[in-house]
């Protein structure tokens, strides 16, 4: 087994024994942690393994969140069998949707028009009863998860739903990985490298990369059913371009061009954000955490320019060059 492989089986095992050891804020906190993870991952695909930088991942996820609330019976719960399908739908559906009309652009266009998307989507959540407005709305009943009368997992128990989310985290990064060695994803990476020249072997690069961003799509749609479910309650702020920022952020964070390093800067991003709002730590200097969490950033970026990712290479060339020296 490779050390890529055996890192991996490490991080699941140690996720899987962390709630041993943990409180109820640890579950929730490392939750919430895994669904970005998961945001992260769908982003990876569209930015590390296409070159396509897209800033509204986070209309894709917001949408499905509210497609899970307002699809879900007021008096009783839904099935989770047909729930996560139908809001997964809404996230590829909205995705095909601006990615057939975004892809016709290139570069910062491409950028800004994946934005006027997204914020055309929070938009209509924000100022429409559909979406509640400002306020939001409830979930009132957690979906279920059963099989005729046998419940397979009952949501409400925080423990539950934290196993449920490793899963799906695990399946998701399982399955880009095998997307990614395949000759779909080879053609993605030929793409990253040079769309043109894959133009000229006789590629039709287009398709590729609307698959790409409807997978892409799919896979945030995931993550915001996951979130609508875990908060019980969604609002239009899961649209917003602060969050589409703060997923790319997270993926360069942990390393462009891996997927293990979109887990990575999901986990230290939001581990990062805790840190400096936490008023133990910091004091009343807390309430400025933006200013803290944007230094730490910074100087990431700055001493870890492959990512953390790149970290044990970084400390290896470090100590080799001290050991030529001396």
């Amino acid at each position: 087994m490779s050390r890529k492989n055996l890192f991996v089986a490490g991080a699941v095992l140690a996720l899987a024994a962390f709630p041993l050891l943990a409180g109820s804020f640890g579950i929730d906190l490392v939750t919430k942690i895994m669904i970005f993870a998961i945001l992260a991952l769908s982003l990876e695909l569209l930015v590390g393994m296409t070159g396509l930088v897209c800033f509204g991942q986070a209309a894709l996820f917001g949408l499905a969140g509210y497609a899970a609330v307002r699809l879900s019976p007021e008096s009783e719960s839904a099935s989770m069998w047909w729930l996560l399908p139908a809001s997964v739908a809404v996230a590829g559906l909205y995705a095909l949707f601006m990615g057939a009309l975004s892809l016709r652009t290139k570069g910062v266009y491409f950028i800004m028009v994946t934005l006027a998307f997204a914020q055309m989507a929070y938009y209509v959540v924000h100022d429409t009863p559909l979406g509640g407005g400002t306020d939001g709305i409830y979930l009132y009943f957690k979906p279920t998860l059963a099989i005729g009368s046998w419940t397979i997992a009952d949501l409400d128990k925080p423990l539950t739903f934290y196993y449920l989310v490793l899963v799906f985290l695990a399946v998701v990064f399982a399955k880009l990985a095998l997307l990614a060695r395949s000759r779909f994803g080879r053609a993605l990476a030929g793409i990253h490298a040079s769309e043109q020249r894959m133009r000229a072997t006789g590629y039709s690069t287009y398709p590729y990369k609307l698959a790409a961003f409807v997978i892409s799509g799919c896979i945030a749609g995931v993550a915001g059913f996951l979130f609508a479910v875990k908060d019980g309650f969604v609002n239009p702020e899961l649209l917003s371009w602060h969050l589409s920022g703060s997923v790319l952020i997270m993926i360069i964070l942990g390393g462009l061009g891996h997927l293990r390093g979109a887990v990575l800067g999901a986990f230290a991003f939001t581990l990062l954000q805790e840190l400096f709002q936490s008023e133990a730590v910091f004091g009343s200097f807390a309430k400025h955490w933006h200013l803290g969490l944007g230094l730490a950033i910074i100087a990431c970026v700055a001493l870890l320019p492959r990512g953390l990712i790149g970290l044990p290479a970084e400390v290896r060339r470090r100590l080799s060059g001290e050991g030529s020296v001396r």
